[in-house]
């Protein structure tokens, strides 16, 4: 299991099984001081100590796509060095959909990895170490899982809760473990739309595994890799080694694994049916070999490619999906079947796999997220084929959802401004070439399919600078704080029945401070106009009555000071501009907003002697800022060492940044009366 910091690591469907086993699954004692039990102590140790070299703690920066907008969060996992060139192997839940790898070693060295490949379907992925040419890395060896037995005793090693490289100690509590029908419709452990169940039979052991345990080796007493580390039903479960070496292999050699399809459905033999070899037929899917094959449901399939099929029992399956997976592509197959108490030949020639889903971007000038069609989301969709784009997410506010119709999740884009639209790329292209050198949002007339419907919109395509609510004319203003001398306080300082304002701050280097006002001085009359505040919401009466004046007039305040009455001239200065008035910055890479400072930031800033530096105004959840821990309140006060006065300057540092494409940039900034460096890690990637 991954742990993950910025969200629920139970993400998937099978979510309540796994967080339900977490909270079952308890430690087991590793102590072993019983002298009968020191052989076995002195295999633990010498298997450890051939595994443990080559371990490695995983942290990943991960993708995900929700409004509209693609999502990074932080993660932690386990993997395990597999060849001396720096192979790694773990889950795909883990490093599948990674935009950033760095591994710790056992010596505590952080080295950044690569994705050489992953497979959802048996939730494994190679990741590679990057490293100098030549460098050898210690490397862990695979053993043979059908040799395991209930009662073998194991270890389960990883990093769990992302603390360092841990064992535990456990036995092989069932070789064949799949998830119960008693908990559907949750009985699935679903990625990227593939079932893993469908292929995996679990190794069930009763070592203590954790979240971070994730891709972590389940480890034989001769220092085997037995198992991969998956998941935990009480009972933790672990992929079986054959199956993930060669999935391993596959990604090491190809990137991805190539799977044959036929499109058959097929489930257990029946109780009632009273027979004990073959599988049932549940269905073929339109189009597919198996139904160009003449395959119906009711049928009985008993040998494929000249071996017998035996599936009676639900533990039986993956192993026979196996099979259909494995068979040659393109190449012609015989199968024997029974149909209505008669033997039939069919013969069926498989294709090539596709996966369920495809990679899901973003697509900023949209204010969506979209992927290509796949052939699986082509049948659900009952379509004739795979031609547009596939709206996954929309993001609040965005071109698509202001559109009027409005473009909604599940909507396919097929044509934009009269052109078909096939794909996310030529989506991509079009886009290019609408929006080029435009300085505004372009209206664009939009075809797009709902279920059996076609309609047109029209969208305004482009990247939109967050909303600025404009200046507000500056207007006389007093540059005091005060509050109102209400009865109470009129009483209890000795002035009963007094009106006015109690002067609570005076802000430096301002007309008030010249003027001499002091902080208790009472102000009752402007220019002998009496102030009426008495009550807390009179605050307003006194800059009311101040902003009767022009800018830079001269007024005569009535103050008692110490109870001496005193005549006071005071030139009224121009109001301070709202944070919201302010020049603002978004930068769409790292996702953040920020605002040049106002009169009152400086005057509150701690650091009175330096009014350099922005104001962070906003942080996109799930942005290269955020992940960074770039927070809404920091003052940036230097990029890359480069010092920030105002906006323009942020502006032309940043620009230059993506230019060159920056592998990390450092904000120092200050938050309150701290200071601190903040380095972002962006992976950069093509702006679509």
């Amino acid at each position: 299991m991954k742990i993950i910091r910025t969200r629920s690591w139970s993400c998937y469907r099978s979510a309540f099984l796994i967080s339900f086993g977490l909270m079952l699954t308890a430690p087991m004692p590793a102590t072993l001081a019983s002298p009968t039990q020191e052989p076995r102590q002195a295999a633990i140790d010498l298997a450890v100590s051939q595994v443990r070299p080559a371990l490695v703690r995983i942290h990943v920066v991960t993708t995900d796509h929700r409004q509209g907008r693609e999502v990074k969060y932080e993660g932690a996992g386990s993997g395990t060095i597999i060849t001396k060139e720096g192979h790694v192997i773990t889950n795909h839940h883990v490093a599948g959909k990674a935009c950033r790898l760095v591994c710790t070693l056992l010596t505590k060295e952080e080295v950044e990895a690569d994705l050489v490949g992953t497979d959802p379907l048996s939730d494994i992925a190679v990741i590679k170490l990057r490293s100098p040419a030549g460098r050898a890395f210690p490397v862990a060896h695979f053993g043979d899982s059908r040799g395991l037995k209930v009662g073998d005793p194991v270890l389960a090693m990883g990093s769990p809760l992302a603390l360092s490289q841990s064992v535990t100690l456990g036995i092989i509590s069932n070789t064949e473990m799949i998830f119960p029908k008693l908990f559907w419709p949750f009985n699935k452990l679903t990625l990227e739309g593939e079932d893993v169940g469908s292929i995996v039979r679990w190794i069930g052991h009763d070592a203590a595994i954790f979240g971070g345990n994730s891709g972590g080796p389940l480890v034989n007493l001769r220092g085997e890799i037995v198992g991969i580390n998956e998941i935990s039903l009480g009972l933790s479960g672990a992929i079986p080694s054959n199956l993930a070496k060669t999935v391993a292999d596959s990604l090491i050699k190809a990137g991805k694994v190539s799977r044959s399809w036929i499109g058959l459905e097929v489930q257990p033999l029946l109780k009632s049916y009273g027979i004990r070899q073959g599988v049932l037929v549940s269905g073929a899917i339109q189009g597919s070999p198996a139904a160009e094959a003449g395959f119906a449901p009711g049928d009985l399939l008993v040998r494929l490619d000249g071996q017998t099929v035996d599936v009676r029992f639900a533990e039986e399956l993956p192993l026979f999906n196996q099979r259909l997976m494995s068979l040659p592509i393109g190449k012609e197959v015989n199968a024997t079947i029974w149909r209505q108490g008669q033997e039939h030949s069919l013969r069926i020639i498989p294709r090539e796999r596709e996966s369920v889903q495809s990679k899901t971007e973003e697509l900023k000038a949209w204010g969506i997220s979209a992927s290509n069609l796949t052939l699986w989301m082509v049948k659900e969709m009952r379509r004739l084929n795979k031609n547009g784009v596939l709206v996954k997410s929309i993001r609040p506010g965005g071109p698509c959802q202001e559109a009027k119709p409005a473009i909604l999740e599940n909507d396919i884009i097929v044509e934009v401004a009269r052109q078909p639209v096939s794909n996310v790329e030529e989506l991509a292209v079009i886009t290019e070439r609408l929006t080029k050198d435009k300085q505004a949002p372009v209206p664009v007339i939009v075809a797009f399919e709902r279920k059996m419907e076609r309609f047109l919109t029209v969208v305004s395509v482009g990247t939109r600078i967050p909303y600025d609510a404009g200046l507000e004319a500056s207007k006389a203003w007093l540059p005091v704080g005060l509050q109102v001398l209400t009865r109470d306080l009129a009483e209890a300082l000795g002035w009963p029945g007094r009106s006015g304002v109690r002067v609570t701050q005076v802000y430096p280097n301002s007309t008030a401070e010249r003027a001499k006002l002091q902080v208790d001085d009472l102000i009752t009359a402007v220019n002998d106009q009496p102030i009426a505040a008495s009550q807390p919401e009179d605050i307003e009466v006194l800059p009311t009555m101040i902003r009767q004046y022009k800018i830079g007039a001269a007024v005569e305040l009535t103050v008692l000071r110490a109870e001496q009455p005193l005549k006071i001239k005071a030139v009224l200065a121009a109001s301070p501009k709202l944070p919201r008035e302010m020049k603002k910055y978004w930068d769409e890479n790292f996702e953040f907003t920020v605002r040049e400072a106002t009169f009152s930031d400086d005057v509150e800033d701690p650091a009175k002697e330096d009014n350099a530096g922005l104001f962070v105004d906003n942080v996109s959840e799930g942005g290269w800022a955020a992940l960074g821990h770039l927070a809404v309140g920091d003052r940036i006060l230097t990029v890359d060492r480069l010092p920030i006065r105002d906006v323009a300057a942020l502006e032309k540092v940043m620009k230059k940044i993506a230019e060159i494409k920056s592998k990390s940039v450092v904000f120092q900034v200050r938050r309150g009366i701290h200071s601190a460096f903040i380095e972002l890690e962006p992976a950069w990637t093509r702006a679509r």
